[in-house]
């Protein structure tokens, strides 16, 4: 019986250091889920009214566009869609599908991270170079990095292996979330949604505050939250 005493008390040291990774890797998605508000009212206030992750919202809006004779809406929200695509393929490709003996953060994702600030980091030479009086041929180019970049990140958050876990579609998480408080679900399994949700949301809000107000500085909102991430992750990385 004494012998066992070990095995037991190293287990539940186990057990509470995978908790302990859990709650820190959904911390970093709820960041991941900040940059993805901030970028979408980037996109939506200043570079041509389409949205860098809500692909959803996009094909409304391109089917809306087909109905009212809009092509500058139309061009805007097709070339974020097919960004995005081109973004998740890149991604997947370089995450690959999730694995049983997966740790709570995999290498891959973190690499996948890395090359999603390459494309923020072009994303804030282009904006930086260009006055805010820029294009509307050099704003779809922003949008269109934008949208790639958020589509890696779909992707990487993928790699977990964890349904309904995203840091970019989010209207499955509301559901659930409400889902949840009709049945009275503990708080405690609701609380994660609700984070995410509250950071889409102070993202969009400061994302908006910024573009409109220190335009100069909304690339900041897209790189800053993305370095944190990569620099805590790369210490759960096994």
């Amino acid at each position: 019986m004494l012998r066992t005493l070990p095995n037991v008390v190293r287990f539940r040291a186990a057990a509470k250091g995978n908790q302990n990774l859990l709650r820190r890797r959904h911390a970093l998605v709820v960041v991941l889920t900040f940059l993805t508000g901030s970028a979408d009212a980037v996109g939506f206030l200043a570079l041509g009214g389409a949205f860098s992750s809500v692909m959803t919202g996009n094909m409304v809006l391109l089917g809306l566009s087909a109905g009212s004779g809009h092509a500058d809406l139309a061009l805007t929200s097709g070339c974020a869609i097919v960004s995005f695509i081109a973004g998740v393929l890149a991604g997947a490709h370089l995450v690959g599908a999730a694995q049983p003996d997966d740790p709570v953060w995999p290498r891959q994702v973190t690499r996948a991270l890395v090359l999603e600030l390459l494309v923020f980091v072009a994303f804030l030479v282009v904006w930086e170079v260009n006055p805010p009086s820029r294009s509307a041929h050099v704003g779809l180019g922003l949008l269109m990095l934008s949208a790639a970049g958020l589509g890696i990140q779909s992707s990487a958050i993928q790699r977990f292996g964890v349904p309904g876990l995203s840091s970019t579609y989010l209207t499955g998480t509301l559901t659930s979330l409400i889902a949840g408080v009709a049945a009275r679900s503990p708080w405690r399994s609701l609380r994660p949604k609700a984070h995410v949700l509250l950071a889409l949301m102070s993202g969009a809000a400061v994302g908006a505050l910024t573009a409109l107000h220190l335009p100069a500085w909304s690339p900041v909102l897209l790189i800053v939250p993305l370095v944190f991430v990569i620099a805590v992750s790369s210490r759960m990385a096994e």
